[in-house]
């Protein structure tokens, strides 16, 4: 049976819908979950601040739950919105927009969660720093919720930017590739932000004093754990916005979206590595002040070497789209 291309764009439209929802509802829900269990453990430990914890995990789970809603947008967007002009461009934008904002929402929706738990379980064992624990879960989930922001950006611009102009051969395996890029890439950094803002909860809850080095090293290590999801945003935009000539031969396509699955794959590694090394320097900065400068150097030059392999990713991806 012959498919007209209105048909291809409707068809990519809500299978894009699906995929950011189904996909967008993991990370959201495992951080809210888990949040949910230290709330637990936490009240077990202390009934008397069971108030505190209460609250606190209703914030904590809120700010997870961002990552979901974004994704909820988009498919909404993508189910009701008037598709305009048919073309297999268009039909691969919009399924790369579900691409880049389902896979976007995992790992900012779960590293979301650990400085919600954290932070509920420091309350039980330091009820009078519940304020600066609260504060800094916020400021830690916040910045574990950027790589979902740029997956959205990406999922926006594939919906909304007309590339009509734009020949169908290969520029919609570059639609595709860029949302991909976004997408992949997005987990580590928002899994491996979790990890280092986890830790400065629970190094603020063990010495309340050190709040000030372990919320600078938690946002040092964070934002050098960011930058696998800004590689993956770097490529999505060369993808979308590079002028391709047309070729209609397959090798074209597949460099243009093989550019967007290495860059989206290899950034996964690399964010949760980064977040790591950042785990490991903020949990000790708060029981050893006086090393603090020491932890801060190795953290970076051990989060420089992880992150090497993401650059590799890039370079590649490069190579992809410029050379071949």
């Amino acid at each position: 049976m012959a498919i007209d291309i209105q048909t291809m764009v409707s068809v990519a439209a809500y299978t894009g819908s699906g995929f950011a929802m189904g996909f967008g509802a993991i990370g959201a829900a495992i951080g809210e979950g888990h949040t949910a269990a230290m709330a637990n453990i936490a009240v077990s430990r202390n009934t008397e601040a069971s108030g505190d914890i209460f609250k606190n995990m209703l914030v904590g789970q809120a700010v997870a739950e961002s990552a979901s809603i974004f994704a909820l947008v988009i498919a909404i967007l993508l189910l009701f919105m008037d598709t305009g002009g048919a073309s297999l461009v268009k039909a691969a934008a919009l399924f790369g927009a579900g691409v880049s904002m389902g896979f976007g929402a995992i790992g900012s929706g779960i590293g979301s969660g650990y400085p919600a738990g954290q932070a509920c379980f420091g309350i039980a064992r330091q009820p009078a720093v519940t304020s600066q624990l609260t504060t800094n879960m916020l400021i830690g989930s916040a910045v574990c919720q950027t790589p979902a922001i740029f997956s959205m950006v990406v999922a926006l611009m594939l919906i909304f930017i007309d590339f009509s102009g734009a020949p169908a051969q290969p520029t919609w395996a570059a639609m595709l590739g860029a949302g991909l890029s976004m997408g992949l890439a997005s987990i580590g950094s928002g899994y491996g932000g979790g990890l280092a803002a986890g830790a400065s909860c629970e190094g603020i809850a063990r010495q309340p004093q050190s709040v000030a080095g372990v919320t600078t090293t938690m946002l040092v290590g964070q934002a050098v754990a960011q930058t696998p999801s800004i590689f993956g945003l770097l490529i999505s935009f060369i993808l979308m916005f590079k002028s391709f000539p047309e070729s209609t031969t397959l090798s074209a396509a597949m460099a243009l979206l093989a550019a967007g699955l290495c860059m989206g794959f290899g950034g996964i590694g690399p964010g949760i590595g980064n977040g790591m090394a950042a785990e490991g320097a903020v949990r000790w900065v708060a029981r050893n002040k006086e090393s603090a400068g020491d932890l801060m150097r190795i953290m970076l030059v051990g989060q420089a070497v992880s992150q090497s392999t993401a650059i590799y990713a890039m370079v590649i991806s490069l190579v992809l789209i410029f050379v071949l």
